[in-house]
């Protein structure tokens, strides 16, 4: 009985140490640290996973919907041209009755009306200053996006494009946006040849490489010297929420040379209680549980990878580090929430 009590606290004290561990090299120091091992055996990921996941998810607390007035973030390095405009919107300061009330959806969802969607996105207008000489909103210029790597150019008088996942423009007097809620929104700025682009990247978008093509498109349509492009990253899902399965790994494995760069192994707690219920019961010896590790992925530095090898500088690259899923008092977040809003990355040249 005693051997077996003092088992039980060496458990207990190891849990206690590990809930502090966070990466992957981590664990494996503190758990030889507190038990004197010589290495660990990572555990097998299973399809049953996904399920303790979204689990998971539900068990932890969701920050409540805050009512607040319009805010709109913008770029430090974007915000003394001149001639542009540009924001990235949060859910704060509009009138729709869903997800929490006086909330700033932009989306044309299935739980909001267009009536309300169309007031939000004038709302968004006039606080970013698209707005013509007689006080009228801008032409609004946004895509049904379907995490392609598919860019169009935006001309007055032009058909308006229906499907895609980036614009880009040299064209005064019309605000380009792109709809995210988990997703990065990019903003790119060409300070010489007043042009401008906005692309939508998620991780599939992110594998086709969109901003890095976008970057392209703009040297193509415009004569762009990437050297004399801005980029600015918006609020997205960050590495410390972004749990992503094998196939999503595997994608990036297949296309970027510096893909082991773009993920980390993070330690849970949460799932190592819930995967072995009865680790502290048993008569293991200590350290030879299986840490529950979970792979996260680093989307902010993929596309900030992307936008270096398409030649802008690493200083002209600005991300604003906001995680929409640790922030869904301020952030519409697909992941955390899934009945959600959207919110818009906007950008647009003043006449």
């Amino acid at each position: 009985m005693k051997n077996r009590s003092k088992t039980q606290k060496n458990l207990q004290s190891s849990s206690q140490t590990a809930q502090e561990w966070t990466t992957a090299e981590e664990i494996q120091q503190g758990f030889r640290a507190a038990n004197g091992l010589g290495g660990l055996t990572s555990g097998v990921k299973s399809s049953a996973l996904k399920t303790q996941r979204a689990k998971r998810d539900r068990a932890r607390r969701t920050p409540s919907p805050k009512v607040g007035g319009l805010n709109v973030l913008r770029a430090q390095n974007l915000d003394d041209i001149p001639w542009l405009i540009h924001g990235f919107s949060t859910r704060q300061g509009g009138v729709s009755k869903k997800y929490g009330g006086g909330q700033l959806n932009l989306g044309y969802t299935q739980e909001d009306s267009p009536e309300t969607v169309n007031r939000n996105r004038e709302l968004l207008e006039h606080a970013v200053g698209a707005l013509d000489k007689k006080g009228k909103p801008w032409p609004l210029v946004n895509l049904h996006q379907i995490h392609s790597a598919i860019i169009h150019r935006v001309r007055r008088g032009a058909v308006t494009p229906k499907a895609g996942d980036g614009l880009i423009t040299d064209t005064p007097g019309m605000l380009l946006a792109v709809k995210v809620a988990d997703c990065l929104p990019v903003i790119v700025v060409d300070r010489k040849r007043k042009a401008v682009g906005v692309f939508h990247a998620g991780w599939r978008g992110t594998t086709k490489r969109i901003v890095e093509k976008g970057v392209g498109e703009m040297r193509r349509q415009f004569g762009s010297d990437p050297k004399d492009l801005l980029a600015a990253i918006g609020p997205g899902i960050g590495k410390c929420c972004y749990e992503i399965g094998e196939e999503v790994e595997s994608e990036f494995d297949s296309q970027f040379a510096y893909s082991k760069e773009l993920f980390e192994d993070f330690f849970d707690s949460w799932s190592l209680h819930t995967k072995y219920p009865l680790l502290f019961m048993n008569q293991r010896a200590p350290g030879h549980g299986e840490p529950a590790l979970s792979r996260h992925l680093d989307l902010v530095k993929a596309n900030r990878l992307q936008l270096r090898d398409a030649g802008v500088p690493d200083e002209n690259i600005v991300s604003l580090e906001r995680c929409t899923a640790c922030a869904t008092d301020l952030f519409f977040s697909y992941r955390k929430e899934r009945t959600t809003g959207r919110m818009m990355a906007v950008v647009g040249i003043r006449g």
